[in-house]
């Protein structure tokens, strides 16, 4: 390789783009992998098509992967660095994700006139303009790989497959990496297969030698800084919904409740019912129902029988589990509801993420039915808030709807895995049996939770149900007593409120603006506000996981700054919800609804014009 014109970079954005079946979300998945094990920090975007299966060569059919490693990573990243384009549909569709003078590379052989005319060109894209705005490198990415393939006794349309690999072998060359890491992945994932390793190892070797002879490379090699600021443990890549998996798992052996998850496969949260079935072995049950309703009721039940039950699903299956949640809230059963957020309504936009669905976790259920709503912050701490929203569930006797969405689900970030020893304990509100004095609905008078009578516990026959009871537990229709047991239940939500932290603010303390936001949006809005306090503007943050209850100190909070911003993936929920709870606090919204998370600049542009107003 030659080194006597590398570029040192704090961080790198890379995007791979194709069409479905390209291997463009393993070829990202390899390069963020090889890129940990080499010591940068990482966070992924995986943005899939909607579509299943879209015409080959249509823009409707372009999957991307960005990565973005360096020293210390918040989010993806805005713009990429480098573009991987493997034909004329993703050319077209992602070239607006590039940034002014970056590298891109494109497999030359797919840019035939009937690709081109099915992306929409009538005429050739790389225009002197476009060649003077980037640097793009035409690749025979195709031809090379055939003419491997051939080499090897292998026919065409296998050989094709492996394009991924070749396109790898040329960034792993610009980002100054070895390919050490991904022979050892090819050896472990085929190692019934020596012919697909030989044959992948040969054509990412292939690539990488390519840009080796490229002298327009030899200007274009980037050195990415490692992250300095990480703590001494062992790592993994882990994606949001598989943390969100281990959170659960992490809940039960410290609660000693065997796992139960009932759920329907839905886009994008399937990978959580995917990696629970992985771990029998570890005691958790996973039942795959024919629709959403049996999902959740079946997890009611084996949540009454003593386990910790959990359903996953995404906004069109919260939907349709509402009526089923309302019977959880009369009945004070814990369960675990995992919303992995995506574009709606209706079916909407199944491979995109959105915050839109919060307005349906506080209220989408008929009657007075108030539970918990928790919310993850990042693809590796969907694993403590999984954990989190069973020790509330199980302590407080309640149902908790945990809302991630489809951009940490699908999107991935190092993790650093912890011991079992250091993860709090949970206490589960079991009754005793044979207590004289057990009644289905006393109340603890601190958390205001009642007691789990599991069947079988000796001496604690009782009833439970949709119908409304009295604390004794007889079915009751009695005006005072319905207005007592609803108040009951509000009061033992809003009590949990006692055992959260306090709302932290970070930034600027003399800051002129306070930018709020909740969930996913985390990382974005984390570097934004930083970028700009290193500006020498005032600026400060607070970002909620807790969203109902709310911190007790919020409105303390939210009544010390004269300019408020509340930025989230919808139309405007979080900040309307606040509004509710705070009116006299001033606030001004920042929304977008695209299906795409936040940009760091698009932020920064809307906080200077609030400064300046």
């Amino acid at each position: 390789m030659a080194t006597d014109q590398i570029i040192n970079k704090d961080d790198l954005v890379v995007r791979f783009a194709g069409d479905s079946g390209d291997g463009m979300q393993l070829s990202g998945t390899l390069f963020s992998d090889a890129s940990a094990l080499t010591g940068n920090d990482i966070a992924t975007f995986p943005d899939y098509p909607a579509e299943i299966r879209a015409p080959h060569n249509t823009i409707a059919g372009v999957s991307g992967y960005q990565v973005h490693v360096g020293n210390h990573i918040y989010s993806s990243g805005d713009k990429c660095d480098i573009l991987v384009a493997m034909n004329p549909a993703a050319f077209k569709s992602q070239l607006k994700w590039a940034k002014k003078g970056a590298t891109v590379i494109v497999d030359i052989d797919t840019f035939t006139d009937e690709a081109m005319e099915k992306a929409g060109y009538t005429e050739n894209p790389f225009t002197d303009e476009l060649e003077r705005a980037y640097t793009i490198i035409k690749a025979p990415v195709t031809s090379f790989t055939e003419r491997i393939g051939e080499a090897q006794g292998v026919d065409k349309k296998t050989a094709d497959k492996s394009r991924n690999m070749f396109a790898l072998g040329i960034i792993f060359y610009a980002t100054h990496k070895k390919l050490d890491q991904t022979f050892a992945y090819l050896e472990r994932k085929f190692a019934k297969k020596p012919a697909v390793v030989a044959l992948n190892k040969a054509v990412l070797t292939e690539g990488y030698e390519y840009a080796d002879k490229l002298e327009v490379m030899h200007s274009h090699i980037f050195e990415i800084a490692h992250a300095d600021k990480m703590e001494h443990g062992r790592y993994r890549n882990i994606t949001g919904n598989v943390a969100t998996a281990w959170g659960l798992l992490a809940a039960s052996e410290k609660s000693g409740r065997r796992l139960f998850l009932g759920s329907y496969p839905i886009t994008p949260a399937t990978d959580v019912m995917v990696e629970l079935a992985k771990h029998k072995s570890l005691g958790a049950r996973v039942f795959q129902a024919e629709d959403e309703i049996a999902g959740i009721c079946s997890a009611i039940g084996a949540s009454y029988a003593g386990a910790l039950a959990c359903t996953s699903t995404s906004g069109p299956g919260l939907s349709l589990k509402s009526e089923a949640l309302g019977l959880a809230v009369m009945t004070e059963l814990p369960l675990v509801v995992v919303d992995v957020q995506r574009g709606g309504p209706s079916t909407g936009l199944p491979t995109k993420t959105e915050q839109s669905d919060l307005d349906q976790a506080l209220y989408g259920r008929n009657g007075e039915a108030p539970l918990v709503v928790v919310a993850a912050s990042s693809s590796a701490n969907c694993f403590y808030w999984a954990f989190n929203a069973a020790k509330i569930a199980l302590e407080h006797m309640t149902p908790v709807i945990l809302l991630t969405d489809g951009y940490l689900g699908n999107g991935s970030q190092l993790f650093k895995i912890p011991s079992m020893k250091d993860m709090p304990e949970i206490k589960p509100r079991l009754a005793k049996e044979n207590d004289p004095n057990y009644r289905p609905f006393r109340r603890d008078e601190e958390k205001y939770a009642r007691e789990w009578a599991l069947p079988g516990m000796e001496g604690l026959s009782h009833r439970v149900g949709g119908l409304e009871k009295c604390p004794d537990g007889p079915l009751s229709t009695d005006p005072e007593n319905h207005a007592l047991m609803t108040k009951n239940r509000q009061e033992k939500v809003n009590r949990v409120a006692n055992y959260i932290p306090d709302q932290e603010v970070t930034g600027n303390p003399d800051a002129d603006l306070l930018v709020v936001g909740w969930g996913g949006t985390a990382g974005a809005l984390t570097l934004a506000v930083e970028e700009m306090n290193n500006e020498g503007k005032k600026v400060a943050y607070t970002h909620f996981n807790y969203i109902c209850p709310l911190p007790k100190n919020t409105g303390d909070i939210l009544r010390k700054y004269k300019k408020i911003v509340v930025c989230e993936l919808n139309n405007g929920q979080f900040a309307g919800y606040l509004r509710t709870q705070f009116p006299e606090c001033p606030m001004t919204q920042y929304n977008k609804i695209m299906g795409l998370p936040f940009e760091v600049g698009e932020l920064k542009a809307e906080f200077n014009r609030l400064l300046e107003k």
